[in-house]
């Protein structure tokens, strides 16, 4: 098991820039305001950087004027997952991809209707595949 689990992420060090997997694999969090995809107002899916699970649909991205990329919803009940969060002395909800356990963001109760949830994701987790035109 702990081969397997060191293989993983040592591929992953092989694909993902440093800052990605920090953010990822040792729950990082980037700077706000900073990340690529924060104004991105183009349709498509966000997907996990590391394993490409669907994660979030583009129609759910909002502006929350935190800084990072916001959604009032998952792509589906099946894409993220949620943990308790206690570290820098607070109590948060972690956010990650229910596939392979990346670090995506935290997930507050101060969004909008009609879910009233903020997924706060790091952009840097994210890989954006946009909507072809047919």
């Amino acid at each position: 098991m702990l081969k397997i689990i060191s293989m993983k992420y040592n591929n992953l060090k092989k694909i993902l820039s440093a800052e990605q997997y920090r953010i990822t694999q040792e729950h990082g969090t980037e700077i706000p305001f900073t990340g690529e995809l924060l104004n991105n107002k183009e349709e498509g899916i966000y997907s996990c950087i590391c394993c490409k699970n669907k994660l979030f649909s583009s129609k759910s991205k909002y502006d929350s004027g935190t800084g990072w990329p916001s959604f009032f919803e998952p792509f589906d009940n099946k894409s993220i997952g949620t943990k308790v969060d206690k570290s820098y002395f607070m109590n948060r909800t972690e956010v990650h991809c229910k596939k392979c356990s990346a670090h995506l963001g935290h997930v507050f109760d101060d969004g909008p209707k009609p879910s009233g949830l903020r997924y706060c994701i790091n952009s840097l987790s994210l890989f954006f595949e946009k909507k072809v035109e047919m």
